[in-house]
């Protein structure tokens, strides 16, 4: 695939420590004891047995409860990153080169797509992650309390916490490399582009979970029961329909932003503080109504959300204080090797954030808790 290595990623491959020009196929494996450190396996494994995981008690959820929700949801996210991510990684072919240079690219993992550019984990962390802040706020019940713009909102804060986690460690250690002189990447902040930050931290989130909660989620809430062939429709637009959102939400951004790298960090900043602001008070007002017993129930317990939620924070957290020593070594935003740190304050608080999402969930009044699982009854969902 040498025809589409372009300059900018060649020069990132190189980087990171292998060649754009010998990158395998369509797919490609290798030994997690040779990838160019051991975070990289650890990494994949994580976010792939949660994928998977996710994926099974979805299949799961449908089948004793006749809610499929979780499981548009993860197809949804899939959708979402297979209309996204191809023309990032190939921007010649898609006839956007004079419009989009390559933004970034991935170091190569034990599983990778398409030469080199789309690890195996990429793919799992879009419905992974999808389904951990999604799960976290339909167990608080705001979907039902606030409405579907609301609740979306909320989805893309807790989104945006665990996201941010991950996305200001990655460059420290070689997970992927961003093209910091592309003008789409700036304003950076610290190793991260603002508009990962807002954007694909919060934004799309926000959009996909709009999008299943009102074509799938509030229907199954209320009662109702969708045929194979009406979920699979659904999914799909789901999917366009949630990169439509991704294109408009940011659109302040974008279009204010033209007055230069100051004002669109500026105006994504806004975004994200009006997002985080509405999230805080719906969660915090839902979590105190049902804390007082006074809230309707939010519909019912995912103990996988719960589960996994914990184990991300822990391995991250782990990852995190192993990447310390050189981080606090770092000079000038760089350590020795060469690499960019992240914000650690940011990284903090992101982690306050998934906490304290997370432990809204576990300090629910057992009543509530146990009136949440048994949704309707057993229902199967035919073609």
């Amino acid at each position: 695939m040498a025809e589409h290595c372009s300059p900018t990623f060649a020069d990132l491959a190189t980087q990171l420590g292998f060649s754009c020009a010998e990158a395998g196929g369509l797919v490609e494996f290798r030994s997690p004891f040779a990838l160019e450190n051991w975070t990289l396996p650890v990494l994949e494994l994580t976010i792939i047995v949660g994928a998977v995981l996710a994926l099974w008690f979805a299949i799961v959820r449908l089948r004793r409860h006749g809610d499929p929700t979780n499981l548009v949801l993860w197809f949804g996210a899939t959708a979402y990153l297979f209309v996204i991510e191809p023309p990032l990684y190939f921007p010649a072919a898609f006839g956007i080169e004079d419009h989009v240079d390559t933004m970034f690219a991935h170091n190569v993992f034990t599983v990778d797509f398409l030469w080199g550019r789309l690890p195996l984990y990429i793919v799992a962390i879009y419905p992974l992650m999808a389904t951990m802040a999604f799960g976290l706020v339909r167990m608080l019940g705001v979907f039902r309390q606030y409405g579907v713009l609301i609740g979306a909102a909320c989805v893309g804060f807790v989104h945006h916490a665990f996201y941010e986690i991950f996305d200001h460690l990655g460059p420290q250690l070689r997970w992927w490399e961003w093209t910091v002189e592309n003008p789409i990447n700036q304003p950076m902040f610290d190793s991260v582009p603002m508009g990962s930050v807002v954007v694909f931290a919060a934004l799309w989130p926000m959009s996909l979970a709009f999008c299943v909660q009102y074509f799938v989620g509030r229907h199954v809430d209320d009662g109702r029961h969708f045929s194979g062939v009406e979920l699979t429709w659904r999914t799909v637009v789901i999917g366009l329909l949630a990169s439509v959102g991704t294109f408009l939400l940011p659109l302040p951004a974008t279009v204010i932003g033209l007055a230069g790298d100051t004002v669109r960090g500026v105006v994504y900043a806004l975004e994200l503080l009006t997002m985080s602001v509405v999230a805080v008070v719906a969660m915090t007002r839902q979590w105190r109504r049902l804390r007082a017993g006074s809230g309707s129930a939010p519909g019912y317990v995912d103990r996988f959300v719960q589960i996994y939620t914990v184990v991300y924070l822990v391995v991250f957290a782990a990852l995190w204080i192993a990447s310390l020593p050189d981080f606090f070594d770092a000079v000038d935003g760089r350590t020795a090797n060469g690499d960019p740190i992240g914000n650690l304050w940011y990284t903090l608080a992101c982690f306050a954030v998934a906490i304290l999402s997370v432990l809204a969930t576990w300090t629910l009044p057992r009543p509530v808790a146990a009136a949440a699982e048994p949704v309707p009854e057993r229902t199967t969902v035919t073609g």
